[in-house]
């Protein structure tokens, strides 16, 4: 990777990601696109473009400009926001993918994009899924992953474009408020046990999902990217998972360093039934074999380190 291009590099994963990029590849080689402008240390800190990324012409324009080999398509609506405008997230999660895909495919790029497992259904093995089973989501958001992935192995095995894919789980971080996932509870929770020392969870007791911490998924998707292809049998959407929590556990843990935090319970029945058609943990196997996956955080070391930063 010599130039990068970012697309969504403003939102939850492109704002640390293009960050820790800039410090690897150096600031001028890797270039930040989002369709809005902020005064943060990614516009600031290096290269800026406004870009929609269902303009493809501009995209392509773009990635030309700055010579990109690299480009890491992150803007995407997340499932909540897509379940509530489900046409507006078809046209721009895949009108969007495929924009990028294409410029990927005509200016010879190495190409990234996050699938999600959102990918999966209710009719999915909710333990231990495996890399390679049914997917049948019933979520817009979900449908829009699931065939993310296709089309990523359809741009590899037709044109050749290397194409790599995380199947991300919910993603906790300090640096970046929610966005409208189903999994965005688990960030609302740390900071409200700062701010409140109580939190109301949409999404009701006992109801397990795979999470990662933020760290740990720049450093997958960084590990990927530079992996040997000759290593990857899938390429696309790899499981990669650290934990399976739910919001009791998580709240048992703040209560080790926040005694008096309570958790209180008003479950959101769309974020709730989304959640209910996840599995309950996934299967790293082909990445850990692949690729040489492994995560450095678990909930305890991941929540001591959010409350640190958050204070």
């Amino acid at each position: 990777m010599k130039n990068i291009l970012i697309t969504g590099a403003l939102g939850q994963i492109g704002s640390e990601l293009t960050i820790k990029l800039r410090k690897e590849y150096g600031n001028d080689h890797v270039i930040a696109t989002d369709i809005r402008e902020t005064d943060s240390d990614v516009v600031k800190g290096g290269p800026f473009e406004i870009l929609d990324v269902t303009d493809g012409q501009k995209m392509y324009d773009l990635a030309k400009k700055y010579n990109a080999d690299t480009i890491i398509h992150l803007a995407a609506l997340l499932s909540a926001t897509a379940e509530a405008k489900p046409l507006l997230a078809w046209n721009l999660n895949m009108g969007g993918l495929v924009n990028a895909l294409e410029t990927s495919r005509e200016l010879g790029c190495q190409f990234f994009t996050p699938s999600s497992i959102g990918a999966f259904g209710p009719t999915t093995p909710k333990d231990q899924t495996p890399q390679d089973t049914i997917m049948r989501p019933t979520t817009m958001y979900g449908v829009n992953k699931v065939s993310g992935e296709l089309l990523s192995d359809y741009y590899y095995q037709k044109f050749g474009v290397d194409t790599r894919g995380l199947r991300f789980p919910g993603l906790i971080s300090y640096e970046t408020p929610p966005g409208g996932g189903t999994t965005d509870y688990a960030v609302e929770i740390y900071y409200e046990a700062i701010k409140n020392k109580s939190y109301t969870s949409y999404i009701g007791e006992g109801t397990y999902m795979d999470m990662m911490y933020m760290p740990d998924a720049l450093n997958a998707i960084v590990n990927l990217l530079e992996a040997d292809p000759a290593n990857l049998k899938h390429r696309n959407s790899f499981n990669v998972s650290a934990m399976s929590v739910a919001p009791e556990t998580i709240t048992k843990e703040i209560q080790k360093h926040i005694p008096e935090f309570t958790l209180s319970y008003d479950v959101d029945p769309v974020r709730q039934a989304i959640a209910e058609s996840w599995p309950d943990g996934i299967d790293s196997a082909a990445a850990k074999a692949e690729w040489g996956f492994k995560a450095e955080y678990d909930l305890a070391k991941m929540t001591a380190d959010m409350l640190e930063k958050l204070k």
